[in-house]
Parts: C-alpha cells; sequence; structure tokens
C-alpha cells in the first residue's frame, strides 16, 4: 500500500510525501507519475520518505533517478537512508583531479568553472540532446537548462558516478522535459512496418530484432541512413530506442525516466527494432 500527498512549498518547489511500502511495480509507477507529472509543470521535488516503511529494488533505483539533479531529499527513516546508501552499491568512481577542481568551483559559484564544463562536455552532451529531439534549436534550449541544473545543484553531486555520466542524466532528463512542452500530435501507427501473422498466429517472416543499434553503425553511410530512418519512428518508439540503444541506459532507468512499467519498455523496444528493420531495408532497396 502506498500514499502520496503534495504540497506546494513555494511556487516553484513541491513537497511530495510517500506513505507505506514502496515495492511492486504499481507502487513505483504511481509515485513516479505523480512526480513527472509534477516536474512536467515546472516544479523542482522535496521529497519526504520519513513515513516509507519498505523500498524493494525497483523503488530504490526510481528513488536514486528522482534525486538526482534539482530534487532533493527532505527526510527519511534509517532503514530507508540504508537503502539509499546500499552497501552493494558500486564503488564510488575515482574522479580526476581536474573533475574535482571542477565540481569545487562550481560550488563555489564560479563562473570560470561553468565556462571550463561547457567546453569539456558541451559537444558530447549537446549529441545527446539532438539525437533525443532531433531539433538543433531544441537540443541547444535543452542543454543551457541542463548545464544550469548542473552549476545550480553542484552541490548534490556526491561523486557516486563520473561526472560525464552525472551530466549525462541530467541532459537526458532536460531534453524529456522539452518532450513534455511540445504540443501533441496524435502519433503515426507502425503496425505496417511490423511482420504480419498468419491464421495460426505464426509470423510470415522471421526478423532478428535483438540486434542492438548501434551494433550496425559501422560506416558513415549506415549511420547516416540509419539516423535518417530513426527519426521516421513515432516519439514514444524513438525515444526508447535511442534511451536503450544508443544512450546505453537499462530498461529499468528508461521506465523511470518515461513513467512506465519495465514492461512497456521492453515491447516498444522490440516494435521499434522490428520498425527500424523494416524502414532500413526499404531505404536500402531504394538506393
Amino acid at each position: 500500500m502506498i500514499r502520496v500527498t503534495v504540497n506546494q512549498e513555494s511556487p516553484n518547489l513541491a513537497i511530495v510525501h510517500v506513505e507505506g511500502k514502496l515495492s511492486g511495480s504499481s507502487a513505483t509507477e504511481s509515485v513516479a507519475l505523480c512526480c513527472r507529472q509534477l516536474q512536467s509543470q515546472g516544479f523542482r521535488l522535496k521529497l519526504d520518505l520519513t513515513d516509507l516503511t519498505f523500498i524493494d529494488q525497483g523503488g530504490k533505483m526510481f528513488l536514486q533517478e528522482i534525486l538526482d539533479g534539482q530534487n532533493q531529499l527532505a527526510g527519511c527513516s534509517d532503514f530507508v537512508q540504508m537503502v539509499l546508501n546500499g552497501e552493494n552499491r558500486a564503488p564510488k568512481p575515482r574522479l580526476s583531479q581536474e573533475e574535482a577542481d571542477l565540481i569545487d568551483g562550481l560550488r563555489r559559484g564560479d563562473h570560470r568553472a561553468f565556462e571550463l564544463m561547457v567546453r569539456k562536455f558541451g559537444g558530447r552532451m549537446l549529441a545527446t540532446a539532438r539525437r533525443l529531439l532531433g531539433s538543433e534549436d531544441d537540443a541547444r534550449d535543452a542543454l543551457q537548462e541542463a548545464f544550469l541544473c548542473a552549476f545550480r545543484s553542484s552541490a548534490h553531486f556526491k561523486g557516486e558516478s563520473a561526472l560525464g555520466t552525472w551530466l549525462h542524466r541530467i541532459v537526458i532528463n532536460s531534453a524529456l522535459m522539452q518532450l513534455r512542452y511540445r504540443k501533441r500530435h496524435p502519433e503515426e501507427q507502425i503496425d505496417e512496418l511490423l511482420p504480419d501473422f498468419d491464421q495460426n498466429g505464426d509470423w510470415l517472416e522471421t526478423r532478428d530484432c535483438s540486434l542492438p543499434l548501434d551494433s550496425v553503425l559501422e560506416t558513415s553511410e549506415t549511420r547516416a541512413l540509419v539516423r535518417k530512418c530513426v527519426e521516421q519512428l513515432p516519439p514514444s518508439h524513438r525515444i526508447v530506442l535511442l534511451l536503450r540503444d544508443i544512450e546505453g541506459l537499462d530498461t529499468e532507468q528508461v521506465a523511470a525516466l518515461l513513467g512506465v512499467t519495465t514492461n512497456a519498455v521492453k515491447i516498444r523496444l522490440h516494435r521499434a527494432r522490428q520498425a527500424l528493420k523494416s524502414l532500413i531495408e526499404g531505404a536500402t532497396r531504394r538506393v
């Protein structure tokens, strides 16, 4: 049983009080949906977990994800703190002296450190935003917002991941926020790109859709063709494909970011790979 209540502390800050047990996909999804809706409205979140009595692995991953970036923890029980700190968590990566100095500068509010962060990571992070948004202007807006968020929340960076990994997650969150604000249009269907079935329910042709997208990007010509085909996929399928096969996030991370079940991520990814294969085959035949 899970209960979520929300109180607005300021025009852009909401306190989310979570009570009960954060276990099972339905409980995690309900909390994730509430948090995503608040974020889409421009709120930063302060999570009050003092009455949260249990967390399973899925709930733990979601909380760790939502507490990255601009959100914060208002309070929690000793048990929850122990789970979040997790003794089985991977060892903290060792930051280079350059990155440690950069983080120290950001925490002091040194604008030269901000400029260095942009120079060092800007190109790679802009490429990520471009892939997700498909628009140069939107990608640059998302990147600017992500760097400002990193600058403001640098005090919360605990060194539990590489600096580039931390920024990568913030950029992805910023790009997803941009997508949510876009005017919604009915998505194109991809059924015609999926395999047909006979009367017994068997596929009429066999497709190998288990191959990740990055494994077929072997030449510049192939990469250009694949990028063009990826852009033709509906947003809900394209984003899952990019997050999983290009950005390297696992299924649970993608599910938490999008506020859907892991099963929904797996289904969308499988269908997206099928559709992409059809698009690539069709484009290749026309060449």
